[in-house]
């Protein structure tokens, strides 16, 4: 197997808080500690696109990050995004890039906080990129979902299936 090409590009899953102002911040991925604490044995390159709340994340931004998977010479990419927006940007992968397998994944709360779910969101979305036939896929709560067959239920802080 080629390696697994890992895009960061920000979101909850990479903030940080700022103990003096109380807010949010970017400064670094996450991604290295939590393959690190994981004790990830997968062969991964990670490069880092860019460190914004998906809130912010323009058509631009989008676009780059779309443009990155086609260019992408494996055909197995997971990549860390804030979750608000998720989905809309995952469209776009499937609508571009659909000869490969693309996983996207986040967390709900920051790593930095301790007892976030990103951990196990990565170990997840990283274990189903390994499996999963080509396709855009959305990796959160230890299940995965199609692109275009999930939503981000707010109420209650989880993805689920579309009904």
């Amino acid at each position: 197997m080629k390696y697994i090409k890992i895009f960061a590009t920000g979101g909850t899953f990479d903030k940080e808080f700022n103990e003096l102002n109380g807010k949010l911040f970017f400064k670094n991925t996450q991604i290295y500690n939590l393959l690190e604490l994981g004790r990830c044995k997968l062969e991964v390159n990670i490069e880092p696109l860019m460190l914004v709340d998906s809130l912010k994340m323009d058509d631009t931004e989008r676009d780059y990050i779309v443009q990155k998977c086609s260019n992408e010479s494996t055909d197995k990419i997971v990549i860390t995004h804030g979750t608000d927006t998720m989905v809309k940007t995952a469209e776009l992968i499937a609508k571009k890039c659909n000869t490969k397998t693309i996983v996207l994944t986040g967390a709900m709360i920051p790593i930095k906080f301790g007892s976030s779910d990103g951990l196990f969101n990565l170990g997840s979305a990283l274990s189903f990129v390994q499996v999963l036939s080509h396709g855009v896929y959305i990796a959160m709560n230890g299940r995965y979902f199609n692109w275009n067959d999930v939503k981000k239920n707010k109420k209650i802080g989880v993805f689920e299936k579309i009904l």
